[in-house]
Parts: C-alpha cells; sequence; structure tokens
C-alpha cells in the first residue's frame, strides 16, 4: 500500500504501518525524520562520532525490525526510538568507564556567515560538549532531551523510564551543574559579561 503523494504529515505511527507493508518511501520519511536527532543526540551522550552513527544505525535497526508487531496506541514510535537509543548510549558508556579519553567532538555545522562567528560558535559548542561530557550520566540525559532535543517532561520520563518529578529534578540539576562549569568560560566564549 505504497502513497504516492507527500508522506510528511502522515503520522509516526502510520509511516511505521506503511512501512511494515513494504512501503519504501515510509522508511525514507521516518529516516528523514528520525536520524538526524537520534544521531546529535548519540554524539552529546557519547562524545564520539563514530560511535553516535554506530548507535543510530542500531536504533533504525531495531525500529524497521518492530514495524510487524508494533502495537498501536501502546507508545509513540519517537518515543519508543528515543529510549532505545538512550538504552544504546546507555550500555556503551557503561562498557566505556575505566579512563577511555573522549576525543573532541566534531565541529558542528554552522551557517553563520563569516569564519569569526564560526569559530565563537564551534568554541561554544565545544565546551558545551565538554561540560556536557563531565555531568553524571543521568543528568546529562535528561538535560540532553529536555534542552537540546526537545522533549517534554513526560516524554522524558518514557525515554528514561522515571516520574516526572525526577526529570524536573535531574534536569535542574544538569543545568545548574552545567552553570557552575560554564561559569568562568563567559568571556573566552565570546559572552558579554552584563555587570
Amino acid at each position: 500500500m505504497a502513497l504516492d503523494s507527500d508522506l510528511g504529515p502522515a503520522s509516526e505511527e502510520a509511516l511505521l504501518r506503511l512501512y511494515a507493508n513494504g512501503d519504501d518511501q515510509a522508511a525514507r520519511e521516518l529516516s528523514r525524520r528520525f536520524l538526524p536527532r537520534v544521531l546529535a543526540y548519540g554524539r552529546r551522550m557519547l562524545g564520539d562520532g563514530d560511535e553516535a552513527q554506530d548507535v543510530a544505525q542500531e536504533a533504525m535497526v531495531r525500529l524497521w525490525r518492530i514495524a510487524p508487531e508494533w502495537r498501536a496506541g501502546e507508545a509513540q514510535v519517537s518515543t519508543w526510538l528515543w529510549r532505545v537509543t538512550a538504552n544504546l548510549c546507555t550500555d556503551r558508556l557503561r562498557r566505556r568507564r575505566g579512563g577511555v579519553a573522549l576525543e573532541d567532538a566534531p565541529e558542528p555545522e554552522d551557517d553563520a556567515p563569516t569564519a569569526l562567528q564560526q569559530m565563537v560558535q564551534a568554541n561554544r559548542a565545544a565546551a558545551l560538549e565538554a561540560a556536557l561530557q563531565k555531568l553524571p550520566e543521568r543528568q546529562r540525559q535528561a538535560v540532553v532531551l529536555r534542552h537540546l532535543e526537545g522533549l517534554s517532561n513526560p516524554e522524558i520520563s518514557e525515554v528514561m523510564e522515571i516520574g516526572v518529578e525526577a526529570v524536573e529534578s535531574l534536569t535542574a540539576r544538569g543545568k545548574r551543574a552545567l552553570s557552575a562549569l560554564l561559569a568562568g568560560q563567559k568571556q573566552e566564549l565570546g559572552y558579554e559579561d552584563d555587570r
């Protein structure tokens, strides 16, 4: 049952159902919607682009495998995919514990018109990535999902399998810790002192 028209407005669940019935266009649309964000989340959690690509690929493969058995109404496709991605990242972080050095995150794509603006943005992104890596894993996960990926607290609650209050607490503590970690770098990162 392939659709010849644009699948853009179709729901995640409808797209997954279409994919399960052999619609390649539905798979492309799901990939277009989810893959960049899953990849970005993996980079932020793991601090490594290659590992993030592996995680993103594995998460999407798991989505394709579950498609024929998907039970409508039990969970949103995006929430399920975030949970799988979060678990894959957590598994890799646990395996990695014990002193593996983190590589610098790749410079993010930037549409800034000048080289100086691009350098400032890259320095800010690198400082944020470095600060994120210093947060405890659960705080980092909550902050990334809320403030960088834009998920709501109830969605994060489902992904992390904790209560909304716990999400709020983790997010607040993570933000305070990030603020403290980055406080001494304001001038270096090109932020003017407001005083």
